[in-house]
This record gives structure tokens, sequence and C-alpha cells, in this order.
């Protein structure tokens, strides 16, 4: 993440301020506040809001108890914001990114990771295409296999996600990343070597919209960043 981000934005992070939208327990955040000016992060879960303030105090770390279709932020508050296997968790992923729009300084920069809805597992429940199959059918899937009463997860397919972040200026890092994964520290994910990086090379690079996820820098259109990904 970070690394991405050092090599996209041409104003010095450590002169940018940031808000994490769905920050949960603050770990990444504690780590994103040795990088940034100041760090701001909310999720609207009280309890995981409150550990993070007892595990992580810093001067330029603050967590908020907030809601993410309601940002209490004035426009152009942020330089960065991230948005990190967020959208499929709240009830308008639309209402979302206008927020995020907003509170962006113009040329600001959102990162953005998504799981695409065409996924052979849910990441969530651990169950094969739960995400794909028609919603009725979900709700079944996830009740009669115990994992839940209801399936409240909305994914996006890849032509969806483009729709939602029209508003911005997409510059895609998947295929960088997935090219060139000891650059971004992810070898942890993909080693380079393995068949598994193979086949993820192929898929970016000839079907995109089969990706099982997307690593997007959104950027509100103003005065533009450095660029170093691929624009669309």
């Amino acid at each position: 993440m970070v690394s991405v981000l050092e090599e996209f934005i041409q104003k010095p992070l450590q002169k940018s301020y940031l808000l994490n939208v769905g920050g949960s327990a603050g770990i990444i955040d504690n780590f994103l506040a040795d990088h940034f000016c100041t760090v701001f992060s909310i999720d609207i879960d009280e309890a995981a809001i409150n550990k993070a303030r007892m595990s992580f105090p810093k001067d330029n770390l603050e967590f908020q108890v907030g809601d993410a279709l309601n940002l209490k932020f004035d426009d152009g508050s942020f330089d960065v914001v991230i948005c990190s296997q967020v959208y499929e968790h709240v009830p308008s992923a639309e209402k979302m990114m206008d927020e995020i729009f907003r509170v962006l300084v113009p040329g600001g920069i959102c990162y953005f990771a998504a799981n695409n809805r065409l996924m052979w597992n849910e990441p969530h429940y651990n169950l094969p295409l739960l995400s794909v199959v028609p919603r009725p059918l979900a709700h079944l899937y996830i009740k009669v296999t115990g994992k839940a009463d209801h399936y409240h997860e909305l994914h996006y397919s890849y032509w969806g996600l483009r729709k939602l972040v029209k508003r911005f200026v997409l510059h895609d890092y998947t295929r960088t990343i997935i090219h060139n994964p000891l650059s971004y520290h992810v070898d942890y994910m993909v080693k380079p070597e393995s068949i598994k990086a193979a086949v993820g090379r192929f898929i970016v690079d000839e079907l995109p919209w089969l990706s099982p996820g997307y690593i997007w820098l959104l950027e509100k259109p103003g005065e533009a960043p450095c660029s170093d990904g691929n624009s669309d």
C-alpha cells in the first residue's frame, strides 16, 4: 500500500493527510501513521475503535466512530483516502464513493482495493461461488451451510466496479503489482516463480474482468500527482 502510494504521489507522504475508511482495530493505521503527517481512521464498529485507541496511541493518529456514507469532514480535507475491502460491506457503495470524492482535495488519491464478484471462493465465508450465484440462492446457501443467517456482502463485477468509480480518473495498479510482486512487497501472497503467479499474470493481461481482486488508485480530477501506473 505505502510503496504504491509513494511511487504514484508527487507530494511527500510525510506532508499528506490521510483518511482510512473502515479501519477497524487500527493495525494498518498504526503502520500508516509512520509514513503520513496525520492519519484519521473511521469505523462504524465502536468496540473496534475503542480497542484501536487503546492499542495504538500516537500523536498523529486519531480514531473515530464514523459512517462511511456520511463522513464528518469538510470538503477537500484529505490528500489520500484508503478504501480497502470495504465497498461490499456498506449499504450504498455509491454514496460512500461520493463521500470519498467530496473529502479528497483536487488531485487527491483514493487507494481502492476491491474483490470481484466473479471469484471462485468468497473470502468472508470460505464458500465457493457464493458471490456469483443469485442473491436469493446465496442467502439459502449461506444459511444451509451454517455460516450465517443472511448474506449481507454485496460484491460488484469488474464492470460494476468501473461504473462505481466513474467520477474518478482510474489508475489500475493490479497488473503492475502482479508482474512485480517483489517491488511492492506482496511476494508473500504471489510467489514470483509459482504457477499461481503465472496464472495471475495471464488473467490480468488477457482477462482482467476475471481477476479476483483489484488495486486501483482513484484520482479526483484537479491538479494531478505524478503517475507511474496504467491510466484508463
